[in-house]
């Protein structure tokens, strides 16, 4: 038989040849370095048998799937370590992610696992990987791997294969065997456990099983593997810069927000927070004004009746929340698109009063579960730069050019360069396949008259239409999904609105869904890490602290103080009887952009003596003269 190599060359093999075949006829080098083989555009083991005529590519560690290879290698190896530590414990799911992996467990009663049992699990996995044990795949009848599993007591493997059957009718599954250890697995995998080079087991966490918070908590270890050991040092390297700027740790530290049992999933902001979240709404609200958007504000609780109509009762309502109101069925809602709608019903409209923007910094409320609940990045009670823009057919392109210009803006403010997806229809969504493709191609043909790069990202649409998403690259390399553009053409017709044309005739409008920071709780907690804390002078909590050398030019220092606020800058006095070097140090951990200090010299010369946080001194200004030079950077949001 023959198959194609990537160049397009044919190569010649004899029957039965598998892929390690393949990599061995083209060279002992690449026999060596091979890992995986692509048939056809499918992943595969090299163990696996080609078929005549197939187009091939051999995997190294040089290819993009070298990494989720070793990657899941390596969380097979984990569950081969643990079953050997820890007999008794059973074994349900371990995938490879997009920094790593990890693996879930259900441990024997009285064994509770934390980091510090890290290192003994990671020497058994040493162990397994310098045995070279190879990954041999076998496929075998459902009723054979139930009766496996069962005798194992591998209950989660035994309803995965169950689920299988009445989900897919199928009749035979994969197993893969390295070492002593055996595991329900759909491939592929790597030759042997060998070829992981460098791996780190890294944080211990509490997981559903499958994700149902009604189901038994599992025990999920997460690690990360590497195909050499200097790409793990710099990932652990980036992971400690990233632990140093956790918006959770830094939230305490600079007295930003708190969370509590009380209301989980809902920070409750404290005054230096709030100075952080008022500049970013000054920001939003002079911004949509200047770009043609008119504030709103609606309720949070609606009847169900209004979900039904949407959409979001079939597709959303396990993540909302509800009450019983005088006999009516409420909901709080989780989205502030039918709100709007009902602005927008109120009253006739015209192809004339087109296009109409509506914004909201609009509460919602959805219920994440409480295993994913995560300091500000992941909330139950969320506040959404929301906006919704209802035009006619030929204004779309236009107001898509809009928002994403807007959203270029925002993100260049806080030096954030973004890259676009174009996220397509997916498998459960409403609408006809006409209106799907009207609407994909109405935000593909926006992007591509500004000369947007972008890539698509199938089947990742609203259930409602396919939408642009704006990506974009925090100071260590993280990438955040922040900004959205969503084109809708079923909600207008779900909800029946309309507008009269220059025809004198009824059309419906189209309508835009549009968030650009995304939230402003995660929009913070991302700048907290973005920054470090760190911020920029106008959005500071604090942005100066006034600091007398001694008590006798406190009255001095309040005046600079004053003068300060008066110029409409957050400014703070430190009347403490401290020493001012105490005072500095203590200015310096709450990253205060500007200390001035005050004495004798500076109070007879009705001056100050400036200090940039991180940077020193900056030299003596006169009163006025300092009071301008923050205020203009203020203002120029620098």
């Amino acid at each position: 038989m023959h198959v194609t190599l990537p160049d397009g060359k044919r190569l010649d093999l004899s029957e039965q040849a598998t892929g390690a075949d393949a990599a061995a006829a083209i060279g002992a080098g690449l026999a060596r370095a091979a890992l995986a083989i692509k048939v056809d555009g499918e992943l595969r083991d090299l163990s696996a048998p080609l078929s005549d005529g197939a187009e091939i590519s051999i995997v190294t560690g040089r290819d993009a799937d070298s990494l989720e290879l070793v990657r899941h290698d390596c969380a097979h190896v984990l569950a081969a370590a643990i079953l050997e530590l820890y007999p008794g414990t059973r074994i349900s799911i371990g995938p490879p992610i997009e920094d790593g992996f990890y693996y879930d467990f259900d441990f024997p009663e009285g064994v509770s696992i934390s980091e510090h049992d890290f290192g003994a699990i990671e020497a058994k996995m040493a162990e397994h990987i310098r045995a070279d044990e190879p990954f041999v795949r076998d496929d075998i009848d459902v009723d054979t791997a139930l009766e496996r599993f069962r005798e194992e007591d591998q209950p989660y493997k035994v309803e995965l294969i169950e689920d299988l059957m009445a989900a897919q009718g199928v009749q035979t599954v994969s197993l893969y065997t390295n070492g002593p250890f055996t595991d329900l697995c759909r491939g592929p995998h790597a030759p042997s456990t060998k070829r992981i080079k460098a791996f780190k087991l890294l944080s211990v966490a509490g997981a559903y099983w499958r994700g149902d918070a009604k189901r038994q908590m599992l025990t999920r270890i997460y690690g990360t593997a590497f195909l050499d050991k200097a790409e793990l040092a710099a990932y652990l390297e980036r992971l400690e810069q990233a632990r140093a700027r956790d918006h959770r740790k830094l939230g305490r530290e600079l007295d930003l927000f708190l969370f509590s049992e009380l209301s989980p999933g809902s920070p409750f902001w404290q005054p230096n927070g709030m100075a952080i979240w008022n500049a970013l709404t000054e920001l939003w609200r002079s911004e949509n004004a200047g770009r043609g958007y008119r504030e709103v504000r609606t309720p949070i609780l609606y009847d169900v009746e209004l979900w039904k109509q949407s959409g979001h009762w079939d597709k959303y309502r396990d993540n909302m929340y509800f009450t019983d109101v005088e006999g009516r069925q409420m909901g709080l809602k989780p989205m502030n698109c039918p709100a709007h709608i009902q602005l927008y019903k109120s009253a006739r409209r015209s192809y004339r009063d087109l296009p109409i923007r509506y914004s909201e910094a609009g509460l919602v409320h959805r219920h994440e579960p409480s295993g994913t609940l995560h300091g500000l990045m992941r909330v139950r009670h969320i506040t959404q730069d929301d906006a919704h823009i209802f035009c006619t057919e030929e204004q779309v392109q236009e107001e898509v050019a809009g928002c994403l210009d807007f959203g270029f803006f925002l993100y260049e403010t806080f030096g954030f360069e973004p890259r676009l997806e174009l996220s397509t229809r997916p498998e459960q969504r409403i609408g006809s396949d006409e209106m799907w493709d009207r609407a994909e191609a109405a935000l593909a043909g926006a992007l591509d008259a500004k000369g947007l790069e972008y890539e698509v990202n199938p089947g990742d649409g609203a259930f409602y239409g396919p939408k642009i998403d704006l990506h974009m690259t925090d100071s260590i390399g993280r990438s955040w999904q922040l900004g959205t553009v969503q084109l809708d053409y079923s909600m207008p017709e779900r909800f029946d609105i309309g507008y009269t044309g220059a025809d004198n005739a009824d059309h419906r409008p189209v309508m835009i869904h549009r968030a650009l920071l995304g939230s402003f709780e995660r929009f913070i907690g991302i700048l907290v890490e973005h920054y470090a804390g760190e911020f920029p002078l106008w959005l500071a909590p604090v942005q100066a602290i006034v600091l007398p050398v001694s008590d006798r030019f406190a009255e001095y220092g309040s005046e600079v103080a004053k003068a300060l606020g008066t110029a409409g800058l957050r400014a703070e006095l430190d009347a403490r009887t401290e020493s001012v070097g105490r005072k500095i140090r203590d200015a310096e951990l709450r990253k205060v952009p500007y200390m001035l200090v005050v004495g004798e010299r500076e109070a007879e010369q009705r001056a100050v003596a400036l200090r940039r946080h991180g940077e020193g001194d900056v030299g003596t200004l006169e009163l006025a003269d300092a009071v301008g030079r923050l205020a203009s950077e203020d203002h120029k949001r620098q």
